[in-house]
């Protein structure tokens, strides 16, 4: 299942950037992009990366909180990859890395993998904001020792986090071009580009962009999306309708009729009511 985020309502898929999260699991989909990709954002050399799923869903427990991978692969090592497309800055980055982490770490161990086995792992946001601040392009994190930061941990995860919105000299300018080419997945940018790559990206973000399939999955997925936030406004509404109903009751109950008025024009004083009767 994608989340089509609200910014996209509407939005034909001729319009879609990188930074959209359908084309980009999409265009990821490619097992040889996806690897150049991972080379370039680590500075690696990765043989070869089997697509272990797109735009997955991890369960791990049945109370959990599950999570939507965009991009899930593995190279020939068994290192595993998560990349994800963030545009909204809700400032539990950091928290929400941790808890990718953590149930990519539990996916592995319900795989049949003992601890000693796990494999190192990277999760990759690419923001269209700047999550720390800093202005830098990347941002990368290992487990250090505070008293001796020389001192890795060693447990073999690693979180990066891409800046389209980055200043300073920190990244090479096939980077930059990269991380510009997210937000402007144009013609007109892979035109003046001067990376090869950004070519070769953007034949396949404009093969994507052409295939009637493709339009037809997005704009089914668009409708849903649609369909389900109105179901949620609905259920909503129906839920404060409810809520109204017994705080009338309540204060009727409670020889509070003055108040009935009240609570139906005034927002902070009807929350006050439904704490104090419980509702």
């Amino acid at each position: 299942t994608i989340d089509i985020r609200e910014a996209n309502m509407g939005k034909q898929i001729e319009a879609l950037n990188l930074e959209d999260d359908f084309l980009f699991a999409k265009v990821m989909s490619d097992q040889e992009l996806c690897r150049k990709v991972l080379e370039k954002i680590l500075k690696i050399s990765i043989k070869k990366v089997v697509l272990t799923s797109s735009q997955r869903t991890i369960d791990i427990l049945l109370e959990s909180k599950g999570i939507r991978l965009d991009i899930y692969v593995s190279d020939e090592k068994g290192t595993v990859y998560n990349c994800e497309m963030q545009r909204t800055n809700r400032d539990d980055l950091p928290k929400r890395s941790r808890y990718y982490q953590g149930n990519i770490d539990l996916d592995l161990i319900a795989a049949g993998e003992l601890y000693e086995n796990l494999k190192n792992s990277f999760v990759i946001f690419i923001c269209t904001f700047d999550p720390f601040k800093e202005a830098c392009h990347i941002y990368t994190f290992h487990n250090t020792c505070e008293e001796n930061p020389k001192l890795f941990l060693g447990d073999g995860t690693t979180k990066i986090f891409l800046n389209t919105k980055g200043v300073i000299e920190d990244v090479d300018e096939e980077m930059k071009e990269f991380l510009a080419y997210v937000e402007n997945s144009t013609d007109e940018f892979a035109a003046q580009a001067q990376s090869p790559f950004i070519k070769e990206l953007h034949k396949k973000v404009t093969e994507v962009k052409r295939s009637e399939e493709l339009e037809a999955e997005y704009m089914t997925l668009l409708q849903r999306d649609r369909e389900n936030r109105e179901i949620g406004r609905e259920e909503g509404r129906e839920e404060g309708t409810q809520r109204m109903a017994i705080l009338i009751n309540q204060l009727i109950e409670a020889n509070r009729y003055e108040e009935i008025k009240r609570s139906a024009t005034d927002t902070e004083y009807r929350k006050k009511l439904f704490q104090e009767f419980g509702i």
